[in-house]
């Protein structure tokens, strides 16, 4: 399977900008060229740019992500580092989970007052 740019920005959600930027900046880990030189995305680069959209939608700086796409590039041996990169970034999305559930917990709690008050009026 190969696909084209614009057939990747459809697959990923991700517009052909957000691509050639994601290749330019390091955060890919390499793209097949067509021998007329357009990009030509596998099935292998989907799932990378599904992992690197999730790391930055989570809030991975884009520096962690390039660091850790770096070391997916340099192969044996980083396995190590790369489980680092991981577990910090884990850390932090799992606190920031953990803040959302409090902030969840008093909407549902105030949403539960207004359905009490709301028995009240009528």
């Amino acid at each position: 399977m190969s696909l084209t740019i614009a057939e990747t920005a459809v697959r990923t959600g991700l517009t052909a900008h957000t691509l050639r930027y994601y290749e330019r900046d390091g955060l890919m880990l390499t793209v097949d060229r067509s021998t007329t030189g357009h990009r030509r995305y596998t099935e292998g680069d989907l799932e990378w740019i599904a992992m690197i959209t999730r790391l930055r939608r989570t809030g991975m700086p884009i520096r962690d992500v390039r660091r850790y796409a770096e070391l997916v590039r340099s192969g044996d041996g980083t396995e190590a580092e790369r489980m680092r990169i991981l577990q910090r970034h884990r850390e932090i999305v799992r606190a920031e989970l953990d803040e959302t559930r409090q902030h969840l917990d008093l909407i549902e709690r105030k949403i539960e007052w207004y359905a009490g008050r709301a028995g009240d009026c009528g």
